[in-house]
């Protein structure tokens, strides 16, 4: 089984300087290392897999325009030899040739040499998982998986990665090139696991630690078989109230970035941001202010939500019914309108919008839901995903739907006049349709 635990590092100035450092080295690694791909596709072709973004499908050079293979380098092995004695030389891929050329990087920049060999590896390794997940969301059909790689700037490229060499003893830490580091040793590690990686990252307060580690005798986590499923609750996410599950409780919503006090602690601390000079230590002073309060706000919301998942997955039941929302779709922003006669733009609700988006991003739902679907894997529940169109606008009564059989929290049918709470009524009917799923289409609504 794998697992990861997490820790807040002591470094001494000497570390903290170094790892300062590793990050602008490595971030400027990764920005070249992209710029590389991008430049060897636009100026040869290698034989290779490439994607046609309008087929969604293999194609070749000719007809698209973004490679999985381009990459300076010599693109064959020449130091593999098969059993006759042969040489054989396969093809390599854009990753493999640039981790081969980190030993002349080290020779022509010596400064290079100060950053484990295993963390320069996983960096660039870490630009070749960018390129698979887009090319797995350019070939699936549902759309899945990431967009093209970016480059990095400071504010985004904060860790970096141990693959070996990292060693604990007590309440110190040994990571290769860096030495011995104390750290905040909260949670002790169980007998019998083993470090297979650790994961530096820098926040507002510090750097932190993030440990993978590693018991092949525990067996991973196992969720329950739809077929065995006999009783679910189900969940329907909200702003008003965090869950509304289908038993009828109700879990608030703190909303620790969108209430009173934190939006004007904002709104000051961004302010004195702004008018300090760019560049000057005052700015920067401030801006590590607010991205520490940025943080607590983070913190707050990260402990509550680990609450609310455990308070929801300790429930008797042997699955959890959750909306699959498209978060990232809701939160768009409005379609512009253009008068045809005048040309000047016309009002398109953006600007109502917007307190919603800031409500949708802080009740933070695809980080609860993940956090659930983790707890549940633990405890063996299956979590089923359910389609949540017309889940508060349908009546359980008669199955009417009309967008005005809900006013606010009430719902009112305007057909039969069934009345309930829609949020409520709307988790019962994803409860309903996640017992559809698993006994076939023929079970009956549970009242």
């Amino acid at each position: 089984m794998l697992t990861n635990y997490a820790y807040k590092l002591r470094p001494n100035v000497t570390q903290s300087k170094e790892m300062d450092g590793w990050l602008d080295m490595l971030r400027s690694t990764y920005n070249w290392s992209l710029a590389d791909r991008i430049a060897q596709y636009n100026q040869q072709f290698f034989q290779g897999e490439y994607c046609d973004i309008r087929t969604k499908g293999e194609a070749c050079p000719l007809t698209c325009f973004v490679s999985k293979n381009g990459a300076s380098g010599e693109p064959w092995k020449d130091t593999k030899v098969d059993k006759d004695g042969k040489l054989k030389n396969p093809r390599r891929s854009a990753g493999d040739i640039q981790i081969t050329a980190l030993p002349e990087l080290k020779k022509a920049r010596p400064w290079f040499g100060r950053i484990d060999s295993t963390v320069l590896q996983q960096n660039v390794k870490r630009l070749d998982t960018a390129y698979k997940n887009f090319f797995v969301r350019v070939a699936s059909p549902s759309g899945e998986g990431r967009g093209f790689p970016k480059f990095k700037n400071r504010s985004n490229f904060t860790s970096f990665t141990y693959q070996m060499g990292v060693k604990i003893q007590s309440n110190k830490i040994y990571l290769p090139k860096l030495g011995w580091m104390r750290f905040f040793n909260s949670r002790l590690i169980p007998k019998g696991f083993t470090i297979k990686a650790a994961t530096i990252r820098k926040r507002q307060d510090g750097w932190y630690v993030s440990i993978r580690i590693e018991d092949k005798a525990v067996p991973d986590y196992v969720s329950k078989p739809l077929d065995e499923v006999n009783s679910i609750l189900g969940c329907d996410l909200g702003i008003t109230k965090l869950v509304h599950l289908s038993d009828r409780h109700q879990i608030d919503n703190p909303k620790f970035s969108t209430n009173k006090k934190a939006r004007r602690t904002l709104k000051i601390r961004q302010r004195r941001v702004s008018r300090k000079v760019k560049g000057s230590k005052n700015r920067k002073k401030a801006a590590s202010k607010l991205g520490r309060f940025h943080k607590k706000i983070t913190d707050k919301r990260v402990a509550y939500q680990w609450d609310v998942a455990n308070k929801i997955v300790s429930r008797k039941v042997d699955a959890i019914a959750l909306e699959n929302l498209n978060i990232s779709g809701m939160l768009k922003r409005c379609k512009v309108k253009v008068d045809e006669k005048t040309g000047r733009f016309l009002k398109n609700g953006q600007s109502r919008k917007k307190g919603l988006n800031r409500a949708i991003s802080d009740a933070s739902w695809s980080e609860l839901i993940l956090k659930i679907q983790y707890l549940a894997a633990k405890q063996g529940k299956a979590v089923i995903k359910i389609n949540p169109k017309h889940s508060s606008q349908q009546c359980r009564n008669c199955g009417h739907i009309d967008k005005s059989n809900r006013d606010g929290e009430k719902f009112i049918c305007t057909e039969c006049g069934h009345r309930e709470h829609a949020d409520i009524g709307a988790a019962k009917t994803i409860r309903d349709r996640g017992l559809r799923i698993v006994r076939g289409d023929s079970a009956k609504l549970a009242v």
